[in-house]
């Protein structure tokens, strides 16, 4: 029996990212490791609680785990068969409740396994470990007992969430339930600090400094939620560095923690690329995506679900492009396809160069049965992209789009707003409290008393909204307190009667209408990269040492000049080579870890109360750009009508004190 921490590299041969390297210490530190003497045929139980069966599915499928041996997966709160000549692996959380049910499985004269592997997600306490020595008829059935370290979902490549979803309520919300507070940032932290634990990196800690105006204002509790959280995951790191075997013992990496107050326009703008308007306008379950094929033999049509992630190489090319761009690249993959296929051109037939419909694809996939999974990928997303490009034409989307734009970027104002409001009244009401949000991020003084409820009943909008307007308005604080800040916000607060929240960036780069915006986010990464983020605004913990294996800490910042990494109408970030039809794009997943070699430090971005698809496609970007992976994590992803509904459910918001 072993207690420790599973001895693992992130610095190995083969640079991998940061989700390769979680599915690889799920599938191989911990199944694999489980396979023991002339085990390797025999089949193993994996049982695990509700967080944990998250964080393996997040990473793995279900056919990885089979792979590794695993016949069956079970819920370790759920009654169970026993099969005593079977071993079984528990991941588990090291709380006193799943003790007490691992316990009672292998304790008595007929346990319920053969024996028990045992790997705690994250740290368990010395108290703990005693109850478990203790019990003499269960420790000789014990195969392993170690600390995974490994407590949060890998939602992307270059994301992950600690599955803190009321995060914003119990942290922004009733001052009363401080302890409430205190206990959510002690979880967050502790699960932030097994990001490091799994990858071996040791971060500087950055934080957004509590914004005090001056020595007589009180500090508030939600001002200071950077700062202790900050504080939590130093003191988990601190104690990694004496406790995880090869754990880095100087800084390898560069972590900045903020919150939501940081940009409150990124998560209620419309974000134009693919992957966003799919969360964003379609009625989808996380992924998951349900549309109608035909039905066998000709019958009625049946629902059928499909996840949109990384293992579909057409969603992986296209999904941080513009939503024209990706309609024009589906197109010109059919296009090929049928040019390239002569069965397909019979089919196609008299339409010549028309679009083809949904029932013309399917008539192809009947006529073309070896190229069924190709072009059935490629109808899936020619389907989803036509129905967002429907709904942009009904809704009047790209009007609204466009007025949200030029408001951030100070090309509208106030009269704006209000003509817009009075000549569309059939906007739909969601689409205008956006657009009133954002007004309020920009403008949030024109939100008090009288002036703030007549654009409210302009808009038609509910109580229930105003409250998610003004409680978005005063995440950051009094609007008095704003004009005052430093930072980030400084544009907004300018004395001209149109304000900008951006700088317009769209020179740098080539950029597709309406997609001039970009979250704040992406300034401060840049600044970290060029080391010019403010120490003042963004102080840090632990003073970096003077070198990092023997290089000085400056010369780490020196990243190789990046090369132009244009195609003819976007970035190759979002635009793969090599992918000219519906499954050539493969090369995307087989190619993904070669674009990580000679990179740079990782840097990483924790943001309290959630992170924008905007946010994440950023991290892609200057992935590519920096040469540096940047790994973005979150208490969750919110898309924007998941971020309204928190709002809404905060009570009102005030400066509550400390």
């Amino acid at each position: 029996m072993s207690m420790s921490d599973s001895d693992s590299s992130s610095y190995a041969s083969d640079y991998k990212n940061f989700k390769q390297i979680s599915r690889e210490r799920l599938l191989h530190e911990m199944l694999r490791s489980a396979k023991t003497g002339d085990s390797k045929s025999t089949w193993k139980v994996l049982i695990m609680d509700k967080l944990t069966v998250k964080i393996m599915s997040h990473s793995c499928k279900m056919a990885d785990i089979t792979d590794e041996g695993v016949s069956l997966v079970e819920d370790i709160y759920k009654r169970r068969q026993p099969l005593p000549t079977m071993d079984a692996i528990y991941f588990i959380q090291p709380t006193r409740e799943n003790i007490i049910m691992f316990l009672s499985d292998m304790s008595g004269r007929t346990p319920l396994y053969r024996k028990a592997f045992v790997f705690f997600s994250s740290s368990i306490s010395r108290e703990l470990v005693m109850e478990i020595k203790k019990d003499a008829l269960v420790l000789p059935r014990i195969g392993a007992l170690r600390e995974m370290n490994l407590e949060y979902f890998a939602i992307d490549s270059q994301g992950f969430v600690t599955n803190n979803e009321r995060a914003l309520e119990e942290l922004f919300g009733d001052e009363e339930n401080h302890h409430k507070a205190v206990a959510c940032l002690n979880v967050m932290a502790m699960r932030i600090a097994t990001v490091f634990a799994s990858l071996r990196e040791f971060p500087t800690v950055r934080f957004r400094a509590a914004k005090t105006i001056d020595a007589t204002t009180m500090t508030t509790f939600r001002d200071l939620i950077p700062t202790k959280l900050a504080a939590g995951v130093w003191d988990c790191i601190t104690k990694y560095k004496k406790t995880i075997p090869n754990f880095p013992q100087t800084e390898t990496c560069e972590l900045l923690i903020i919150d939501r107050t940081i940009d409150q326009i990124a998560p209620v703008i419309h974000e134009w690329t693919y992957d966003a308007m799919c969360h964003d306008l379609l009625n989808m379950d996380g992924n998951k995506y349900v549309h109608e094929v035909p039905g066998k033999d000709g019958g009625l049509p049946e629902k059928k679900e499909v996840l949109l992630e990384d293992h579909d190489p057409i969603w992986l090319e296209l999904r941080h492009a513009h939503i024209a761009d990706a309609s024009e690249r589906l197109h010109e993959k059919m296009t090929n396809f049928i040019s390239k296929n002569k069965a397909a051109q019979i089919q196609h037939g008299s339409r010549g160069s028309g679009e083809m419909s949904t029932r013309d694809i399917q008539k192809m996939v009947q006529a073309l049965p070896q190229y069924s999974e190709q072009i059935d990928k490629l109808s899936l997303h020619v389907e989803i992209a036509g129905k967002i490009n429907r709904i942009i034409r009904e809704s009047s989307l790209r009007d609204i789009g466009q007025l949200e734009q030029n408001l951030v970027f100070g090309d509208a104002g106030m009269k704006d707003v209000i003509k817009f409001l009075t000549t569309n009244e059939d906007a739909s009401r969601e689409n205008k409290l956006r657009l009133l949000m954002i007004l309020a991020a920009i403008y949030p003084e024109k939100f008090e008393g009288e002036t703030g409820l007549n654009l409210v009943k302009v808009a038609r909008l509910t109580n229930e909204d105003m409250i998610a307007i003004n409680n978005l308005r005063m995440l950051v604080g009094q609007p008095e307190a704003k004009k005052t800040s430093t930072g980030a916000f400084a544009l907004k607060f300018d004395i001209k009667k149109k304000r900008a929240a951006r700088k317009d960036r769209s020179g740098e780069e080539e950029t597709w209408q309406l997609s001039r915006f970009y979250p704040i986010l992406e300034e401060l990464i840049e600044k970290i990269n060029k080391n010019e983020l403010s120490k003042e605004d963004y102080p840090c913990l632990n003073d970096p040492n003077p070198t990092v294996h023997g290089v000085p800490y400056a010369q780490l910042h020196q990243n190789p000049p990046a090369h132009s990494m244009r195609s003819r109408r976007t970035p190759t970030w979002a635009r793969p080579r090599g992918s000219d039809d519906g499954y050539s794009s493969d090369s995307v997943l087989k190619h993904s870890s070669s674009d990580f070699k000679k990179m740079g430090q990782r840097i990483f971005i924790f943001i309290v109360g959630g992170a924008t698809r905007s946010e994440l496609r950023a991290c892609h970007k200057l992935t590519s750009k920096l040469r540096r992976e940047v790994i973005l994590g979150s208490t969750s992803l919110d898309d924007p009508a998941t971020f309204i509904t928190k709002l809404k459910l905060l009570t009102a918001l005030d400066d509550l004190q400390i």
